[in-house]
């Protein structure tokens, strides 16, 4: 009988090999060291020049052969990826010996999804030995105290039914902290899921999206379903404020500590104490912070500048970028230990433009917050959108999202003298964005970076996404919008031109 453990590879794991007196063996090499493998099975969400030198580096601690499967996922959080990847990865491994293979799974390495993933596997598709590690206890097998019917996962992991989606979340019945965040499309309401999910617990949380998609309204809709919900709940625009405060603002300063400082002054974390830290903009914390905001998250102290002695904190992060954080860890701009420490659990806020259904839920919400907070306002007067005004609003890509879409309104509710607003005046209250790119396209100069690809790509992405609209996301209408023969064909362009 062949046994092989297989597992993921965490960031403990690959601080291992720097100084293991400290930081510990690792769950991995912890696991080989204290029992016998024939085969060692390692899935990396990493790149392989992160991983290579823990690999070279295990070799030596085990006589055991190290496979590696080097995957990418959209998030270290996302279910459907790590049970689709985890799978295929063990059926790999027990190509041509099934019979002959013992198979046990680690659930210490990654992010408790992939240990929840393992769990799953082990108990419907793929019997296995569960194990977990720890340098307090060693390794040993994980008692799992609950078994899961072999039909029932794979349908909960298609397409639940309301019920069960719910029971599977372990949400509550309601959850009124999330009424604001209007919506009905699928894609927003598997994000809501996920965010009442993670909401009860402590984990840092990431919500990635672009400018004016609700980032912070999401997190304070966290906060208050938390139990921390009668703590402080306290913003940082990590983009607003001066690299040389970033330091005393975060952690606070002694009186005297630096000149100017004439009183000791508690900074965000104190003040965020027993309650949640809403870090906006996390992108734009300059590295040295990094270093210093990963310390004070790992340890859970902060000293104030000017201070000797350290302050324990008790503090949930929440953190919200309109980049993508992975993308920066590449240019050097930020750190990858940082980046896996906030992002245990990742929220990707849709654009409004991939929210079918939403627009309009959302122009009457906006409409109704606008007239009621200006009735106050001498000589307002209440007002509604004409049929023509919404078709336009409904026409429009909205690329600053729900942020553009509710000054549009309020500055269209400002331009129309009477009790309608009209198409005309959402175009006056439209501010043009520049689009070099589509203008003038039959009038380029050619030759000096002509590209006629790119220019076709152009075009073609502009009247997708315009007939899309139109079409309120029904493919087939789409389609005959543009004059393609049927919906497969608007497909194909749609995967070719990368419209999602």
């Amino acid at each position: 009988m062949k046994n092989v453990l297989v597992c993921w590879i965490g960031i403990t794991d690959l601080n291992a090999p720097g100084d293991p007196e400290h930081v510990g063996l690792g769950p991995i090499a912890q696991a080989v060291q204290a029992r016998s493998y024939d085969e060692v099975v390692i899935v990396s969400d990493y790149p392989e020049f992160k991983v290579s030198n823990y690999i070279k580096w295990l070799r030596d601690q085990t006589p055991s052969e190290i496979v590696v499967y080097y995957v990418k996922l959209s998030g270290p959080t996302n279910f459907g990826e790590i049970y689709e990847t985890a799978a295929k990865v063990v059926n790999s491994t027990l190509q041509g010996g099934k019979e002959n293979i013992s198979l046990t799974f680690h659930l210490s390495p990654g992010t408790p999804a992939m240990a929840a993933v393992w769990i799953i596997l082990a108990k419907t598709r793929f019997p296995a030995e569960l194990i977990e590690s720890s340098r307090e206890n060693g390794v040993r097998t994980a008692s799992v105290p609950f078994d899961i019917s072999a039909d029932f996962i794979p349908e909960l992991l298609r397409k639940p039914d309301k019920r069960l989606q719910n029971l599977s979340a372990g949400l509550p019945p309601e959850a009124p902290e999330f009424a604001d965040i209007i919506h009905r499309s699928q894609i927003m309401e598997k994000v809501i899921v996920k965010a009442r999910r993670v909401a009860p617990r402590s984990v840092p949380v990431l919500i990635e999206g672009e400018s004016g998609t609700g980032k912070e309204l999401l997190a304070r809709a966290i906060h208050k379903a938390s139990p921390r919900r009668s703590q402080p709940f306290i913003t940082v625009n990590c983009g607003a404020i001066p690299a040389e405060l970033m330091e005393s603002e975060l952690f606070g300063h002694e009186k005297g500590a630096f000149t100017g400082a004439d009183r000791q002054r508690i900074g965000y974390f104190e003040a965020a104490d027993s309650g949640t830290l809403f870090l906006d903009e996390v992108a734009e914390l300059p590295l040295s912070a990094q270093v210093k905001l990963l310390r004070a998250l790992q340890e859970e102290e902060i000293t104030r500048l000017g201070a000797t002695q350290p302050i324990k904190v008790n503090v949930r992060i929440i953190s919200a970028t309109n980049s993508l954080l992975l993308d920066e860890i590449s240019k050097n701009r930020f750190r990858p230990d940082l980046f896996y420490r906030l992002a245990v659990a990742v929220l990707h806020l849709p654009p409004l433009r991939n929210r079918p259904g939403d627009l309009s839920l959302l122009i009457d919400k906006l409409l109704e917050q606008t007239n009621r907070e200006s009735k106050e306002e001498p000589g307002y007067v209440h007002k509604k959108i004409t049929p023509s005004a919404r078709n336009l609003m409904l026409n429009h890509d909205w690329p600053g999202n729900i942020r553009e879409l509710q000054n549009t309104i309020l500055r269209a509710a400002v331009w129309s003298g009477g009790s309608s607003i009209g198409k005309e005046d959402i175009e006056d209250a439209l501010i043009p964005q520049p689009d070099e790119d589509r203008s003038d396209l039959l009038n380029k100069a050619l030759g000096d970076g002509f590209n006629l690809l790119e220019l076709m790509k152009v075009l073609a992405q502009h009247y997708l996404k315009k007939a899309l609209g139109e079409a309120h996301g029904n493919k087939t209408k789409a389609a005959r919008l543009l004059g393609l023969p049927n919906y497969q064909t608007l497909s194909n362009w749609m995967k070719k031109y990368d419209i999602k």
